[in-house]
């Protein structure tokens, strides 16, 4: 009898001493993954994400260099107020590269309103800026006189062309799916930490411890 009450004692002293080491495994566990979700529930306060500003920054950038080559072009031809009246008031397909200007003015606008504003998570608005810059300036090229006009007749096209290219590229193999991958890490890390939480809020405390009635021997 002596025994089987010695038995019952460690048995209950063990479960007691076990009982921490739950509660200390279910409470690490819900810290260490929600110190993992805090970096992402910020990137979603700050609204968007560090490769998409760099992308807006590329985009500024594209209508910025192509509007410093208009210019450096216009006072090449001798002078900018008559040149711009020529190529503006005047416009010639053939021969103006105002256009060209107008192009990325057009690209910078669509994508800063469908990337920045709307935060748009689909290739579509890329897609049809560079196929409207492609379509353009080969027909531009075909068609017109640019050759004939020294370096910009080369430059101007080229340079619009790439940077159009180069801003798909940017956002079809970076942007989106760097987006994609953090998104689906917060979603596991968010999920691990609601399961710890419950694990956690259904451990047992102390008192819901406890031995059996001993039992009338014989």
């Amino acid at each position: 009898m002596s025994r089987m009450l010695g038995d019952a004692e460690n048995a209950h002293s063990s479960s007691v001493e076990s009982c921490p080491s739950l509660r200390d495994v279910h409470s690490i566990n819900p810290t260490q993954l929600v110190a993992r979700i805090e970096p992402y529930e910020g990137r979603e306060k700050k609204g968007i994400s560090d490769v998409r500003r760099t992308f807006c920054l590329f985009v500024t950038f594209d209508l910025l260099f192509i509007t410093l080559l208009w210019i450096i072009e216009l006072n090449v031809k001798g002078g900018i107020e008559t040149t711009l009246e020529k190529e503006v008031l005047q416009y010639d397909y053939s021969s103006s590269y105002f256009d060209i200007f107008l192009l990325a003015v057009f690209r910078f606008k669509v994508l800063i309103l469908a990337y920045a504003m709307c935060r748009l998570r689909h290739w579509w608005a890329i897609a049809f800026t560079t196929a409207v810059t492609s379509a353009f300036l080969l027909a531009k090229v075909i068609i017109s006189q640019l050759f004939s006009q020294g370096a910009f007749g080369y430059v101007l096209p080229i340079i619009s062309f790439i940077l159009a290219w180069i801003e798909t590229w940017f956002l079809d193999f970076k942007v989106l799916p760097q987006e994609a991958e953090e998104e689906n890490r917060f979603l596991i890390a968010q999920d691990a930490s609601e399961r710890a939480a419950l694990l956690h809020s259904g451990v047992l405390s102390d008192g819901q411890f406890y031995s059996p009635p001993e039992s009338v021997a014989g």
